[in-house]
């Protein structure tokens, strides 16, 4: 059997090669036997599926193994974001959750997503011992059917979706929104956010329908995917569009100039909402890629800030281990202190609008606040697709490379390898990192002042001969 390991953020693998039937069952039945002893697990657990091909199969399936070991198997009724199943998993105090998902990943893919009992992603060291219990699994023969096992109660459907729907209007001034009369566009890039916004507020939506092809691309919420979402925000007059990807876990803005916020200001914006606005205290966690913007914020006003490795999951663990007040990733991924420790882009959409609402301001006139303080920032990614040689042989060269030697045309200062290579030049940084869940390199560029993104990229990817 092919070896199934989990990623930056689960499990993830082609549908018909690796993403099989059976390695579903192998993995379920791993994760049953690895938390067989948890506190929690005669409450039993929750899974949930999005909107990928074959995803409510996949849960089913899984749902079958889970409840054929003994434990209590809530489903959801429908298609729900990966917070919904984080939410129920902490809520209800359940053993652990199961999201099966693919998140932002290319239509092809589906996955496999465990959230522990606390409402946040679970941590490297279980996820090791839950691949290690596969060693052990070659074929899960014997296995009843989901009508059996939903006969005998052990499996019972749940309604997700209007659990987590009351959860937000009761966390976020939704009559103060409303007050308001923004013009507001809701893309969903085909995911499992749709028609959830609508519930709660008056709202547009692009591409709010199932299509597990996702137009032959990826549902994530980078600019390059927002064509008609930028097009559409403009020419439509609307305050502001919020984007989620395929989960609905992460989150992008639009302004009302229908231009792009990149991650690092939807980032900067929030904390400074949370902080200076609503009185907010408490440590900042960002991820290895995320911009120096934050840096310079806390260093202002006192805040303390620390860098984990890429992956919410490191997030996750300071939410829940200490007071923070917001922990956010370079993809748009977000968890707000009093929500969950976790990554929840509808959530953060809602607290946007709150923003704009109370502070009666529009994003761009918020973004120029930002830069009038800080200065600008600029901010560029660039993933190139690669074989696993040349992915390896670039990181050597990573390795290799020494403080006052030359990258991307500028001098290094000085090298951060807490996760990938990031190296620190006079007026920005360049990182380069393998991605934990597809084959490829990340190439990230900051610079302040003035934006030599692209060229620094560009220079950098050329010179390592990709």
């Amino acid at each position: 059997m092919e070896p199934v390991k989990f990623g930056t953020d689960g499990w993830r693998a082609v549908i018909g090669d690796t993403y099989t039937f059976e390695n579903v069952r192998r993995v379920s039945l791993a994760a049953a036997r690895k938390f067989k002893n948890h506190p929690n697990i005669k409450n039993g657990i929750v899974i949930g599926y999005d909107t990928r091909f074959l995803s409510r199969e996949f849960a089913h399936c899984s749902a079958e193994i889970f409840a054929g070991e003994g434990i209590k198997v809530m489903i959801t009724e429908s298609f729900v974001s990966t917070p919904t199943v984080s939410l129920i998993s902490r809520d209800f105090k359940l053993a652990f959750g199961v999201m099966i998902t693919a998140s932002h990943n290319p239509f092809m893919y589906n996955g496999f997503k465990l959230k522990d009992s606390f409402g946040g992603s679970m941590n490297s060291e279980e996820l090791i011992e839950v691949e290690a219990e596969l060693i052990n699994i070659q074929l899960v023969e014997k296995y009843r059917s989901f009508n059996e096992l939903q006969e005998t109660g052990l499996i019972k459907y749940f309604n997700g979706r209007k659990y987590y729907i009351d959860t937000l209007r009761n966390k976020i001034d939704i009559n103060l929104i409303n007050k308001a009369n923004l013009k507001v566009l809701y893309e969903a890039m085909y995911g499992a956010g749709q028609n959830t916004l609508n519930e709660l507020i008056k709202v547009d939506q692009l591409h709010n329908e199932v299509n597990p092809y996702f137009e032959g691309g990826a549902p994530e919420p980078v600019e390059k995917n927002l064509g008609l979402a930028c097009k559409t925000t403009k020419e439509g007059k609307y305050d502001l569009c919020i984007v989620t990807d395929g989960d609905a876990d992460r989150i992008a803005i639009i302004d009302g100039n229908g231009d792009f916020l990149d991650a690092q200001k939807t980032f900067a914006l929030l904390l400074k909402y949370l902080n200076k606005t609503k009185g907010y205290s408490g440590k900042v966690v960002r991820g290895f890629s995320a911009s120096e913007i934050i840096k310079d914020y806390c260093d202002k006003y006192n805040l303390e800030l620390e860098t984990v490795p890429v992956g919410f999951k490191y997030i996750s663990k300071r939410m829940i281990e200490e007071d923070v007040l917001i922990g956010a990733e370079e993809s748009g991924g977000i968890g707000i202190k009093g929500h969950l420790p976790e990554r929840d882009g509808l959530f953060n959409g809602l607290l946007y609008l709150e923003m704009l609402a109370k502070t009666g301001k529009s994003i761009s006139d918020l973004k120029k606040e930002l830069d009038d303080e800080f200065g600008r920032y600029f901010y560029k990614r660039i993933d190139v697709h690669t074989t696993e040689e040349k992915k390896n042989n670039t990181l050597q060269k990573c390795k290799e490379i020494k403080i006052g030697e030359n990258i991307g045309g500028k001098i290094i200062l000085s090298i951060n390898p807490l996760d990938g290579f990031k190296f620190f030049f006079d007026n920005g940084w360049v990182t380069i990192r393998a991605s934990g869940t597809e084959p490829l390199l990340r190439f990230y560029c900051e610079t302040k002042g003035e934006d030599e993104t692209i060229k620094v990229l560009e220079k950098v990817i050329s010179n390592l001969n990709l």
